[in-house]
């Protein structure tokens, strides 16, 4: 049987402290302690790995791994700094679900979605009608989110399908005016477990999407558990009904114009925030399956020789004698295995960088740096994609049989990596990502102004 491990050493997080010399009680300063951040992701994630295997097993609703989440603070990680809050920029939460995704990718998921929805308020609401992000009237999700200790889930992109009426909004009778929410969704994460949900909903069924927050609490809220995954068991992924929910006129976080040329191109970077976010969870998957796998083979538990070693040395050569440590062709795979993991790290990094500087020019961001940070984001979703789904395929066939990896017999059950990057990479067209990126670099071609992710 295996010991607990440690989830797999990662660069130092990133984040954006206060220049020298600045006073640090100022409300646009960072605190003092923007440092524990990266103590606090390896903590938790230490001990999410522990028990992660059981708990994919048990597939339960995901409360106690949001409780673990709270309790360490991240989900308001990704907020603005002021006096009362230890805001990170988004390299530093890129690399925080990073982490915690290499020990538990269905709890990295869960961080994603609510990271990048946080955020909406940012992307749809009023900052580029008046100039001012803060405007009166204008709800901060990523300060609410904080302060009221938040775990957020849902969706604001409209149904791919034309006969998919999607979420639908109607003018509320009174005086207090509002709208009524009703409609039934799919979402992909959090929704059984969040305690607000962020949604796209058109009025009367057309026209421009309004972003709206709603409380799962709502009587007319029903949601449906996701309970039949191949991965991503520990998601909270599920269906959501929507019947005869009320919207203040204050939980309208912002609006998408129908019109692609009237949408301006920062908040068009939402979409391409959650799917880099989503490619940091494949890229964790990827990493904490090398690294369990090479945990087990220092132990000196090789497994059986993989099928590609035909004409390979026979235990006759001595190479059944041989440690795992110096199996030549344990070596091999484990070296085509780590390359796979650091180009894809590679590739993520610069994306990370190209959306980080998007993000901080805000609505000044121009067509041209947008649809160089979609290319970079494609090309990172499409290379860490194929590696997650190479390296958790490859990782099975090099610890078959081994004493230790079967998940039977209480060992990490390394199939798991394989059916969660399975699961996370399916919904993504990898063909499409490909084609837009030809597009770009051949005829320089902008991919369209969506939020279709």
């Amino acid at each position: 049987m295996s010991t607990p491990r440690r989830s797999p050493r990662r660069p130092a997080i990133r984040t954006a402290s206060a220049p020298p010399g600045r006073r640090a009680d100022r409300p646009v300063d960072r605190p003092a302690d923007d440092e524990i951040w990266p103590r606090v992701t390896r903590e938790l994630a230490d001990d999410l790995a522990v028990d992660a295997l059981a708990r994919d097993r048990a597939g339960k609703a995901p409360f106690d791994e949001v409780a673990r989440l709270q309790e360490a603070g991240l989900p308001a990680l990704l907020t603005a700094p002021g006096a009362s809050r230890r805001g990170a920029d988004w390299r530093a939460a890129c690399a925080v679900v990073r982490e915690i995704s290499a020990a538990d990718s269905s709890v990295g998921e869960l961080l994603a979605h609510h990271y990048a929805l946080s955020w909406s308020s940012r992307f749809f609401g009023p900052a580029h009608d008046t100039g001012d992000p803060r405007s009166p009237g204008a709800l901060s999700l990523d300060v609410c989110t904080a302060e009221e200790r938040w775990l957020l889930a849902g969706g604001v992109e409209p149904p791919r399908a034309e006969s998919d009426p999607g979420l639908v909004l109607t003018p509320a009778d009174g005086p207090g005016g509002g709208w009524i929410l009703d409609g039934r969704r799919t979402f992909a994460s959090g929704v059984t477990v969040a305690d607000r949900l962020v949604v796209g909903a058109r009025p009367g069924g057309t026209g421009d999407l309004l972003v709206v927050l709603v409380d799962p609490a709502h009587p007319g809220v029903f949601t449906d558990a996701g309970t039949d995954r191949v991965g991503q068991r520990l998601a909270g992924a599920g269906t959501v009904t929507f019947d005869h929910v009320p919207v203040e006129p204050g939980h309208v976080l912002g609006a998408l114009p129908h019109d692609e040329h009237a949408v301006a191109p920062f908040a068009t970077l939402a979409p391409l925030a959650l799917r880099l976010l989503l490619v940091q969870v494949g890229l964790g998957i990827a990493e904490g399956a090398l690294a369990e796998a090479r945990d087990i083979s220092r132990a000196g538990q090789a497994g059986p020789v993989p099928g590609d070693r035909v004409g390979g040395p026979s235990a006759a050569d001595g190479a059944a004698s041989a440690g795992a440590g110096d199996d030549p062709y344990l070596l091999l795979a484990y070296g085509e295995l780590a390359t796979a993991a650091h180009a894809a790290a590679a590739v993520v990094e610069r994306a990370t960088d190209a959306l980080a500087r998007g993000l901080l020019a805000e609505w000044e961001l121009g067509l041209e740096e947008r649809a160089d940070i979609a290319v970079l984001v494609a090309a990172a979703e499409t290379v860490t994609g194929r590696a997650a789904v190479h390296i958790t395929t490859r990782i099975l066939e090099l610890v078959d049989g081994t004493t230790g990896a079967d998940a039977r017999g209480g060992g990490p059950g390394f199939d798991r990596f394989w059916r969660n990057a399975r699961a996370l990479t399916a919904p993504t067209q990898a063909a499409h990502r490909l084609r837009d990126i030809g597009d770009h670099y051949l005829n320089g071609t902008h991919a369209r102004l969506t939020l279709l992710a």
